[in-house]
């Protein structure tokens, strides 16, 4: 695990939480809609576990729905607004944001008519506060949908700030804090967000759970029909065991991380490497997130040598069609293809110290050095 450096693209699940769910996969397999003990007792445990994840998150245990992740907490968010305000045909989001709600939107665009706004970022990856506040349409804007992190570089939007915003035009807001939740603490109690997605997998929970908050005082439309599970918010049969999983990695999140490990990296390697840059290291950032510009290096290549080395991380642009284009956050940041070739990006998890930073670097420095070499042909 010391080796794995791409906790943001997904994290290796924590004993604990396997020792949690193996129950409910062996001897505890009732469904908990039904009526026997043993699906009492499952049910009980469901609740148990929405209560965790509330806890994590600082809201109540009733706000919270289980959903197979963050890509569908997001497209139901997105569904729900629409369906609450069918006469508003205008959103608004920011262009650095996941595919999940970027294509959503776009989709609800080209089909639906509707008219999106996208929010400048600046070259740090900010969004301007008093930019969204214009844009905003008194009785045409249905929805403002921001990630509280981003999943490339790590800038935090000022979501609560922005929430604020939203509610004081009666428009409602939605964050997708995928790459928040398990990090940084949360009170969505205190704060004006009226949604919220999550995935387990982001902090140490299998894949395919998540979970959407909603505002006990927001009305909400469903998006999965059927048996009226959730308390009629969302249908189908629960995944009993990735519920229990999740709720395992709330309780152990406790999110006090620090920077400390992804500063003595990042300083580390511009020790080594003085012309390397660092994304958005002026915009606040989740503390385990590094996105680094390395001149005179391919992102591909660097991915390759390094996984000769038994280290896993993740580029900072993607290739389509065997044409490398900056990824689509880099590029609303103002980078270009070139750019963007250089870039990786780096997501340490909370059980990383500074001696596996220090592997990093090393692995980084052999990599660099002998990619240099063989471009500049020495």
């Amino acid at each position: 695990m010391n080796t794995y450096f791409d906790n943001n693209a997904t994290t290796p699940l924590d004993p604990p939480v396997l020792d949690a769910m193996l129950p409910f996969l062996r001897e505890h397999f009732a469904n908990p809609s039904s009526g026997s003990t043993d699906a009492r007792k499952v049910h009980r445990a469901v609740e148990k576990a929405r209560g965790q994840v509330a806890a994590l998150v600082g809201c109540q245990p009733g706000e919270i729905i289980f959903t197979s992740g963050g890509t569908e907490s997001n497209n139901s968010a997105i569904f729900s607004a629409t369906e609450i305000f069918p006469t508003r045909r205008h959103l608004i989001s920011a262009p650095t944001e996941h595919d999940c709600v970027r294509q959503y939107l776009r989709w609800l665009q080209e089909t639906r008519g509707y008219e999106i706004t996208w929010l400048k970022v600046d070259s740090q990856g900010r969004i301007d506060l008093a930019e969204l506040a214009t844009a905003i349409r008194p009785d045409e804007t249905a929805l403002v949908t921001l990630m509280w992190a981003n999943n490339e570089t790590g800038v935090l939007h000022p979501v609560a700030e922005a929430a604020q915003i939203a509610a004081d035009h009666d428009v409602l807001f939605h964050t997708d804090a995928v790459q928040v939740v398990g990090k940084i603490p949360l009170q969505l109690a205190s704060t004006s967000i009226h949604s919220l997605a999550l995935s387990g997998h982001k902090f140490h929970a299998p894949k395919g759970i998540g979970a959407l908050y909603v505002d006990h005082r927001v009305p909400f439309r469903p998006w999965l029909l059927g048996g009226g599970q959730e308390n009629q918010r969302r249908s189908g049969t629960e995944n009993v065991s990735g519920i229990i999983g999740l709720g395992a990695a709330a309780e152990a999140a406790a999110p006090t991380a620090t920077s400390e490990v992804r500063d003595y990296f990042e300083s580390e390697i511009q020790r080594h490497f003085p012309d390397v840059s660092i994304h958005a290291v002026e915009a606040p950032r989740i503390p385990n997130t590094s996105n680094l510009r390395l001149p005179g290096t391919h992102a591909e290549g660097l991915m390759i040598l390094l996984d000769r080395q038994g280290i896993a991380l993740s580029a900072g642009s993607a290739c389509h069609t065997g044409a490398l284009h900056p990824s689509h956050v880099l590029e609303a940041m103002g980078l270009n293809a070139v750019d963007a070739r250089e870039c990786l990006r780096i997501s340490f998890s909370r059980h990383h110290t500074r001696a596996d930073a220090s592997q990093l670097v090393e692995a980084l420095a052999t990599a660099i050095g002998k990619m240099r070499r063989t471009l500049l042909g020495s």
